[in-house]
Parts: structure tokens; sequence; C-alpha cells
């Protein structure tokens, strides 16, 4: 019994302490992934709203998956202020009393297939610095926020609700206090959702709505029924009536709604139904007629959701839809926008009118914000906003690598990792069109396959930028071939020569799909009353291929084995085959007894790159209304599953990756942020990292040379998490260790190819360049109580090159060592700031040793710096010439220093008595010959920060510097400066010695006892 009860408390023990791991994200901070953009192909903008009381500079602009931006300076530049919450924004709303109040409700309402959810409203009461959660959690999708302009603490919000099931959590809600609490004012029931809410400015109570019912399911969407209506109220949403006077008979779908701020008797909509048109009102929405519009008005009323008065104006409204619309007449007729100020991107969801200068206008578009300042005739491109949602990324195994992706209606493109400068706008090159999706380039460095919505994909030559259209087509025995809107098109992890794309059947290619080979059957549930896409859209017909169904959601090749092939489709199934297609095993059956739905489609598989048998499959339900992250493992061929779950997890899962080196470290995308694992998938944490927490997280790189992990985020563009080793490396026996230094990889000796850039000046993005130093990574077990911490660098002769502080937090630390010894010290006295104080030579090649120290223990690892082989123009020898003779220049501008220190000491004499010193002639001639000396020596009278007046130090700071970055073998004429240099010091070395011979005499009251020397 004893034994028995000893066993179980290990057991018990054991388990405790499996669970007490100390992993978490606070542990990587110091890990700052770069963010590459790009800012010229932005992202769906959802949401503007502007400050009125400061001439419209201070701008908010919400966004589809990237969170919220501001601008303080109308637009030239941004900066992100929604980064630790959801990044899906449905509306935003300023209180125009006292603007650092703001309010943003998440979770998009353009009801697309793509939409992403919200949790919930969020305010903020110092401009968006910080942010509270205030309340309706559950609603999913939030199309709009109003304050009543009477009483601040009225919110009014209009939720339609989920959009992928029936939910009582939709409608008209209402806040008394400032968001405090909230009743929900008007509700018809769960299939219908309050689609648009205006509220009379010149009396608040007066209030009206459109109701919507509408669903999405994998396969269709309907958007329209006899309950959604339009609804005004007269007692601020106490009581309500249906307006139908004028309107179309039912069902409608979605009514987009405006009135005129300066005439709200004025009023239009545009009413989905059997026939969608525009109504106008002219007598505050108690009767309405039908007025003819043109297409772009009325088209795609589900998508296009705005239109919009002038808010001085009740002539002038204006409609965003597929194309800009205004109207002079109240909406009798619609003009489009002029083309002279340049292409608009098509797809506009969002406009706010500067109410004090109402030529100036902010429009938000599937690919970004344009300004106007004519009214909206001609407009400019914000290039300055990341906000690009993409849907996959790849690499290739260039140097620098290039990364490639595809956007969301932005087409798909390719940016190099590092570039002259960083990584602007500019580096960025087009590779495909459409709705983009897989970008790959092949492995022969010159060819990029894309694919763009509904299948369709090409093959493009980058050295002449030809494609060719190469998609897989039926043939006369087949079934009409049924393609995902986000088909995939990949290449083999162990066989890069091998291209597989994906309709219901799977195809593969050995010469870049010039030739396609099916290798399998229907892989799908081929459910056909899953197939009725030509139906979808409800009243307004809508087949985009967004909803085609029964189709090869994602495909992986074995990195062990190029014959065993694993499919997933969007219908559930999973299918792997060991024969290059020959035959198939369909393991869908066995996943849902791990506790993950039946149903869910397959979004991504991870064959393992340690053993053949084990694969991570992450499943995702959320059209279903699921949102929870579906993550499994089988360790047996897919005949058994094991649910891998975590508290930490938030929102549904895209893609699970595993390292090459390390198969304990895994990475987790979800629609709601970045998770890792370094235990195999026991504990996870949310990685940060400078990465917004609740990203939209859609694809994950790990490339195997540089050690980078790369993001493809659906809102916030491509980041890059420079070398992730020292994380692969922080093993359990490492983390229990108090201190642990990590070995620091060889480093190349150059001063890096591009320099650092990164810039957001002049509103154009530009993300980092990554650093090309050695990073000195280390691990401490404890935040550092007392203390401090020292990296110093020795050379082989142990002497101290460098001596670095370091971090004291929690987890894993690093510094940057620049390769350079410690800079000369710089004399005082000059009115010149002087460069040489801040470098040092690069060091020579060798092995370097690496000392951690913290308080009174060390810690040592070395680095090797190798010389730069690829550098044909600087040999060995050159580089030992150029350290040889800027170690020269350091000594004569040491030497210059110490000169200038004595004669400042000489000075300091002299005037010890200030009341002796002005009274003594013979003192204040010796002070001002020395002050003479020393203005030989360097600046001392000229006070601006150019070089005009340039003496000897700053000649010999000038070619120090010079030789500190040279990469070349120096010519004849570096070196006879060398030479000049010194002889010029030992002149004015001997001026100054006749200077104190000839007044120290006259002086002998004046105790020294340094040396001249």
């Amino acid at each position: 019994m004893k034994r028995i009860q000893l066993v179980v408390f290990a057991l018990f023990f054991a388990s405790v302490i499996k669970s007490q791991t100390p992993v978490n994200a606070a542990m990587f901070g110091m890990m700052e992934a770069r963010a590459l953009g790009p800012g010229t192909m932005s992202g769906r903008i959802t949401a503007i709203e502007g400050v009125n009381n400061d001439e419209g500079k201070t701008i908010f602009i919400g966004t589809a998956g990237g969170g919220i931006w501001k601008s303080t300076n109308a637009g030239a530049s941004y900066s992100p202020k929604f980064d630790k919450y959801c990044q899906s924004i449905g509306a935003l709303a300023i209180d125009q009393k006292n603007p650092n109040i703001i309010y943003v409700g998440t979770g998009e309402s353009n009801m697309r297939n793509s939409v992403s959810i919200g949790n919930g409203m969020y305010k903020s009461t110092d401009s968006g610095d910080n942010w509270k959660k205030i309340g309706l959690d559950s609603v999913e999708h939030i199309s709009k926020v109003v304050i009543d302009p009477s009483n601040s603490d009225i919110i009014y919000v209009a939720a339609p609700g989920p959009l992928w099931s029936n939910s009582k959590h939709r409608g008209l809600y209402k806040s008394e206090n400032g968001g405090e609490t909230w009743e929900k004012i008007y509700y018809i029931d769960d299939k219908t959702g309050c689609a648009d809410l205006l509220i009379d400015p010149t009396n608040p109570k007066i209030l009206f709505i459109s109701m919507w019912q509408f669903r999405r399911q994998p396969y269709s969407f309907n958007s329209g029924g006899t309950t959604s209506g339009l609804y005004k109220s007269l007692d601020g949403g106490k009581t309500w009536k249906e307006i139908k006077n004028g309107l179309p008979a039912k069902p409608f779908g979605r009514i987009a709604m405006t009135l005129a701020p300066s005439d709200p008797k004025q009023m239009l909509a545009i009413v989905e139904s059997n026939n969608t048109g525009l109504y106008i009102s002219s007598d505050g929405g108690e009767t309405w007629k039908s007025q003819s519009a043109t297409l772009n008005v009325c088209a795609r009323p589900f998508y296009f959701s705005t239109i919009i008065f002038d808010p001085k104006d009740p002539k002038r409204v204006y409609r965003p839809a597929f194309t800009f619309a205004y109207s002079s007449d109240g909406g009798y007729s619609f003009s489009g926008a002029s083309g002279d100020g340049g292409w608009v991107h098509s797809d506009m969801h969002a406009l706010w009118i500067n109410p004090a200068h109402t030529n100036i206008m902010y429009l938000g578009t599937d690919g970004g914000v344009y300004m106007s300042v004519d009214k909206g005739i001609t407009w400019q491109f914000n290039h300055g906003l990341p906000v690009g949602q993409f849907y996959h990324v790849a690499h290739d195994m260039q140097d620098p690598y290039n990364v490639y992706g595809g956007l969301q209606d932005n087409g798909s493109w390719k940016a190099p990792s590092s570039g002259p400068g960083g990584i602007g706008n500019g580096s960025w090159t087009r590779v495909g069109g459409g709705d983009g999706f897989w970008t790959v380039p092949d492995a022969d460095g010159k060819t990029v396959y894309s694919e763009y919505q509904g299948g369709n994909m090409e093959r493009k030559n980058m050295t002449n930028m030809k494609g060719e259209f190469i998609q897989p087509q039926k043939t006369s025995k087949e079934e009409k071939l049924r393609w995902n809107w986000n088909t995939p098109i990949v290449t083999g992890a162990k066989n890069p020569k091998n291209l597989y794309v994906g309709a219901q059947y799977l195809y593969k290619s050995n010469d870049q799909g010039r030739n396609w080979k099916r290798i399998s059957n229907d892989l799908t549930t081929n459910d056909k009353k899953k197939q009725a896409q030509e139906e979808s859209g409800g009243l307004s017909a809508d087949n985009t291929s967004a909803e085609n169904h029964c189709t090869i959601f994602t495909i992986a090749e074995s990195p062990l084995d190029e014959k065993m092939v694993w499919v997933g489709t969007d219908d559930g199934n999973l299918q792997y085959t060991t024969d290059e297609g020959t035959s198939w095993t369909n393991v869908s059956a066995n996943v849902p007894k791990s506790g993950i739905a039946k149903q869910a489609w397959v979004s991504s598989i991870q064959p393992s790159q340690f053993n053949k048998n084990t694969v991570y499959v992450t499943f995702e339900n959320h059209m279903y209304g699921d949102m929870q992250t579906y993550l499994g493992v089988s360790n047996d061929l897919g005949k058994t599953w094991k649910r891998i779950a975590s508290k930490e997890f938030t929102g549904f899962a895209h893609k699970i990756k595993e390292d090459p080196q390390n198969k304990n470290l895994l990475f987790l995308g979800t629609e709601m942020g970045l998770f890792a694992t370094l235990d195999g998938g026991e504990n996870w944490f949310r990685m940060k990292s400078k990465i917004p927490e609740y990203a939209l997280v859609r694809d994950i790189q790990i490339h195997p040379v540089t050690h980078d992990l790369i993001l493809a985020t659906h809102g916030r563009g491509i980041y890059i998490l420079d070398d992730i080793r020292a994380m692969r490396n922080l093993t359990k026996e490492i983390w229990e260790k108090e201190v642990y230094l990590f070995p620091t990889p060889d480093i190349t000796l150059n001063n890096g190819k591009f320099g650092w850039g990164g810039t957001e000046t002049s509103g154009e993005w530009s993300a980092w360049n990554p650093n090309t130093t050695p990073t000195i990574n280390y691990y401490l077990k404890q935040r550092l109580s007392t203390g401090q911490v020292i990296v110093e660098i020795y050379d082989d002769k142990n002497q101290l090159v460098q001596s670095i502080p370091g971090s004291i937090r929690k987890g894993i630390n690093k510094v940057d060592w620049n390769l350079r010894s410690i800079p000369p010290k710089v004399a005082e006295g000059s009115t010149k700031m002087d460069g040489a104080g801040f470098t040092a030579p690069m060091v020579l090649p060798g092995t370097y040793t690496v000392k951690l120290r913290i308080n009174e223990k060390d810690y040592t690892g070395t680095v090797k710096c190798i010389h730069d082989e690829e550098n044909k123009d600087f040999s060995l020898e050159d580089r030992k010439l150029v350290h040889q003779k800027a170690m020269e220049l350091q000594q004569l501008y040491a030497e210059i220093n110490n000169t200038v220190d004595t004669i400042i000491f000489f000075q300091k004499g002299l005037k010890a008595d200030t009341v002796a010193f002005s009274k003594n002639k013979n003192a204040k001639a010796f002070y001002d010959d020395l002050q003479k000396a020393k203005g030989e020596l360097m600046a001392t009278t000229k006070t601006s920060i150019f070089a005009d007046e340039e003496r000897l130090r700053e000649k010999v700071s000038k070619l120090y510097g010079s030789f500190c970055g040279m990469e070349a073998k120096p010519n004849s004429t570096h070196l006879e400066s060398i030479a000049d240099l010194r002889k010029e010091y030992e002149k004015q070395q001997g001026n100054l010695k006749n200077v104190v011979n000839k007044h120290l005499p006259k002086n002998p009251e004046f105790k020294v006892k340094k040396d001249i020397k």
C-alpha cells in the first residue's frame, strides 16, 4: 500500500512539475520581428474617423485585419494604436466634445467569405494610447458606433452579429454611461442583425436603423429575408416603427442609409431587394420614392454599404463602391470621379469628410487609404499603412533571400528580406494579379508560380516577366473541376522539382506545369448539395468562386519521402499516399475521436521532418460558427490522433510549423495570434516580439539558412523574426539553468551589404534591414535583482576589445557587438562634435573570447570572425593593412587628444586663482598662447555643426573614419596623408613646447608636475 501511495505521489508531483514550465512570452521580449510591409499595396480599410476641431489633421483608420492606425499630420505618416487587441475593426467613433475619447467596435461588417471576427467594444480616454474592453464580447461583427451629440455618455452600437451561425447576440445596443453597461434596445431574431444606424444631429432622439437577415455557409451566402427592414424611433430607441411607405416589397437584404447633417429631412437609402435600387426621402424617412441609379451605386450591396452626404451641402452626396461616384443634386444623378489624379483602388468601404473643410476627405478601399482635397475629384494615395492582407508566404534560397506572397485583392508580390536602405515600398515586385493567394518560387531561381481566386495559376519567368497560364484542364471523362477560392499550388518539401495543385483531384508536374498528371481520384466528399454556387448570394447573385466547395485546400509532401503526400480538403477529408498517388488512405474518420470537429476544414498539414509516421494538422471550423482552435497530431500515420489544446490559444487555426532542427519547437498561427511551444506541444505561449498580439497569422515559414521565422499576416503584411537559433536551443536543460550563454555563430567581417534603413518619414513605409554583426544571446532564469551584466570581448592575446552592457531581464537577452574595439577618447574643449569618438576599426579575422560577466561570475564562449572571401576587391592582406593604418591613426588621434588635455590642464592651473589671474598679465599671455596652440590642434571658435573650421584633429578624424569603414585596398594618397598628418602633429607639438618654455619661467607661482610630453 505504501508503495502504491509513493507511485501515485510521484506521478502527481511529475505532472505538477510538467505543468509549471517557466517558458512564456516575456522570456523572448528582446527578440523583435521586422515588419516588411508593404505600404504601397495596403489592405482593406473598414472605418475612418477624424477629429473635427483641429482642421482634420488627426485621423484614425480602422482596418480589416491590421488594427487601428493614427495620423496627427493629415495622413503624412501613421502609427499603430491597437497592437494588443483584436485586429479586425468594424467601426470607430470619436467624441467630438472630448476627442481623447474614442470607441471601437471590433469585427468588420463587410460580410465576405474571408472576413475576420471581433471580440467586442473598446474605449480609449487618451486618444488611442491605451484601451479598455467595455463589453459586447459575443456580437462578433459591429457595423456602426454612434455617440449622441447632445450627451456623450449615450452610445449606440449597430451589431449585425455572427456571420456563420444563428445568434441572439445581434441588434441595436445602447449605453447611457459611456459603455460601462449595455442594453439591447432592438432585436428581431437570431438570424437578423442591425446593419446601419443614423442619428439626427439636430434632434438626437430620432434614430434610424436598418435590420438585415443574412447567413453564410462554407458553400453559399444568403443576403435577404422578410425580417430585414428600415425602422425609426422618436424617443431614443424606446419605441420603433417600421418604415415602408414608398419602399419596394420585401424581402429586403442589406440597407445602407444616410441623412444630410445640414438638413436631416433629406435622406437616401440603397435597398437590396429583388430589384435593388436607390430611394430618396425629403421628409425625414416617412416616405420614400425610387430613383434610378447607376450600376455602381446599387452594385453588390452586401459588400458596399457606404453612402454619405456632404456635412454642409445637402445636395452633395458620395457613394464609394466598386468605384467612387458623387451627386450634386441630392442623389438624383451620379457621376464618376476623374482619373486625373491617378488610379484609385476599387472596392471602397469607408469615407470621412472633414466637416470644417468639406473639400478634404479620406477614402478607405481594399487597397488602402486615399486623400482628396477637391471633393473627391482627384485622389492621392497614403503610402505609409502596412496593412496588407497576405494569405501565404514563401521564400527562395538567394542571398539575400526573397519573400513571396499573395494579397487580398492586391495580387502577388515578392520582396527582398534586406536591401539598400531597408525594404521600402519600391522594393516590392509584382508577380501576379487578382486576389493573390499562393506565390511560390521554383528551385531554378528565376521562375515563380502564383495563383489567384478560383485556381487561376501562372508560371512567370522573372528575368523577362513573361507569364504562362498553367491551370490543369478537365478531360472529357472528368467532372467539372472545382477550384477553391484559395487553391493550393506547392512545391515538394523533399523534391522541390515536384509541383502540386489541387482541385477535387490532385495534380503533379515535374516540368514546371507544362504538363500535368492527375494522381488521385476525387479526394473530397463530393457532396452535391454543397456545389450549387451559381445560386449563391441571396437577393443579389454573388458567385466569385469564394463559395466553391468540396475542394482540396492543403497539400504537403513529406520532407523525408517524396512518394508520401498528404492532402486535406475544405469538407473535412484528410488523406495520404505513400506511392505517389497510386493508392490513398483516408484517415478523416479517426480525427473526431480526439475532440476535433468532424466537418472541419483541413487548414494546414505539417508532415514531421523527424519521423515519417508523425504528422501535425490544423483544422478550422469557423464557417460552421465554431471558433475553437483545432490542432492535432498523429504518430501512426493517422490511425490515432491527439488533440493539442491550450488555454493560451485564441482564434481558429491556420498554420502549424515544425522547426527543422528541434522537433519540440512548434509554431501555430491562428486568426488571433502566433503561438509557440518548446516542449512538443505540452505548453504553449503567445509570441509577441513586436508582432501584434492578436495578428491574423495565416502562414509560417522557417528559412533553413538564415534560421529566420517568416510570417504572413492577413492585415499587417509580412514579418521576419531574424535568426531564432537562441529560441531553438532553449531546451528544458537550459531553461532550468540560472544562467546560460548561447553559442555565437561565426560571422563574416564586412560592413553589411545595405545599411540599416527603416523609416516611415515622408509618408513611405520602409522596414529595417537585419543586423549583420554578431548577436550574443544569453539566458537568465530570473531577472537580476542586484548588480549588472557586462559582455566583454577579448582577442587571442587576452586583450579587452570591447565591453558592452547587457540587459537584466528574465529570459533570452541579447547584445550586439559591432565587430569593433573601444573607440578613442575625445578631448574636451572643442566647439565641434567629433565622430572619431564613436567608431573604431573593424577587428581582424580570428577567434574571440566572449565573457558574460554577472556580478562576480563569468560565463565564457567564443565567436569566430571570418574574412569576407566574396569581396574580391579586399584581400586578407588589404584588410590587415587597413587595420594597421587605422590603428596608427587612432594612436595619432589619441596623442592629439592627450596633448589637448595637457593644454587644458595648464589653462585650468592658470585660472585656479581667478582674482590673481585677472591681475596677472604674464598668466593671461600664457593662457592666450595656449589657446592659440589648442586652436591649431582642434576646432575652437566656430560653433556650427558643419566642418567649416578644420584643424589637425578634424583632419585625422576624417581620415580615421574612412579607414574604419574601408573595405578596399587604400590608395597611395591615403597612406601619404597619414605620414603628413603625423608630421603636422609633431610640428604643433614643438610649437606647444616653445609656448610652455617661453611662459613657464615668467609664472613661478604656477606649480605643475605634469610633463609636457
